[in-house]
């Protein structure tokens, strides 16, 4: 009996089970072929903007190097996520391992707050180029922009470790996540001790990226009074900074629909809804964010042309 106990307990702190899988009994193929279409689109689109923007020399400023990067970003992302389904939907596998839970669940985060980071030092970058055109190029120097991309990626890093670390430390009763994939809210929701610390960190971090969408919504203020000013001004805010906003409003819903449902969602949700909330920041945005920039920036929408047409 003893043994019988220790063992299901070593089951419980060592296997998930990935409770959103038990829903996807019908229609495997029809979203297996979906999802892999998506994951397809992610690379193609995410990949195109990329190489078009390391290729092409006119593109190596401050705002395409940022957008590059919001780009490999989504790539690095989506790599935690869409390989392990698509290979979970062909085994019909449920289960995955305590360390590539917790490391799933480390990159997916770790990601959207990268985001969140790449998309604040956008509306920075907006702000100088149109509010002070000439401190731009003083305050945007090469050194600058490295150091804001590695902080970028950085300071989302450091704040996910820390809510991976104090995760692992808790002693978890049971073993089922209800999600498609590894989040750590779900994990911490499965802890037998108290999640008070765990929750306070959580609001903290949550708190922290919610002052990056004040911080860039409040850098749009003097945007908006300099681009009503002249007709050039109007031009360039529309050019670059609609997108910009678009991308905004587009990861910000998309993750405030998982947060929201991760904390506060109803069990009585039927499965679909329930598994759609929980994909919508690693589908849309992705997808979006790429094709809004690539068929808004001038410069990129006509390299990439100039790449579809065979012109080098």
């Amino acid at each position: 009996m003893f043994l019988t106990e220790t063992h299901k307990m070593t089951n419980k702190t060592n296997i998930f089970y990935l409770s959103g899988l038990n829903d996807l009994t019908t229609n495997r193929g029809l979203i297996f072929t979906f999802i892999f279409l998506c994951y397809s689109l992610i690379w193609i689109v995410n990949g195109a903007l990329i190489l078009v923007i390391i290729l092409e020399e006119k593109l190596h400023e401050p705002m395409y190097i940022f957008l590059c990067n919001l780009c490999i970003n989504s790539l690095y992302g989506t790599a935690a996520f869409y390989p392990k389904f698509l290979y979970d939907l062909v085994t019909n596998n449920r289960t995955i391992s305590y360390a590539g839970c917790m490391l799933q669940g480390f990159v997916i985060y770790s990601y959207a707050g990268t985001d969140f980071s790449i998309l604040a030092l956008m509306a920075y970058d907006r702000y100088l180029a149109i509010c002070r055109p000439l401190e731009y190029h003083s305050v945007m120097t090469k050194h600058k922009v490295v150091l804001l991309v590695c902080f970028s990626r950085l300071v989302p890093c450091l704040c996910f470790t820390v809510l991976i670390i104090m995760t692992s430390l808790l002693q978890l009763c049971d073993s089922h996540i209800d999600k498609l994939y590894c989040a750590n809210w779900s994990i911490v929701k499965l802890s037998c001790n108290s999640i008070t610390a765990n929750n306070i960190v959580g609001y903290i971090v949550i708190l922290f990226y919610f002052c990056h969408v004040v911080f860039i919504m409040c850098s749009y203020v003097p945007l908006l009074k300099s681009a009503v000013k002249s007709r050039d001004g109007r031009k360039k805010f529309t050019q670059t900074c609609v997108p910009h906003l678009f991308c905004l409003l587009n990861v910000t819903v998309a993750l405030l629909f998982d947060l929201m449902y991760a904390r506060y969602g109803s069990p009585s949700l039927s499965a679909g809804v329930k598994n759609f909330m929980s994909l919508q920041f690693l589908l849309f945005p992705p997808i979006l964010n790429p094709l809004i920039y690539g068929l808004k920036l001038t410069q990129v929408r006509n390299r990439l042309l100039n790449v579809f047409k065979g012109k080098g």
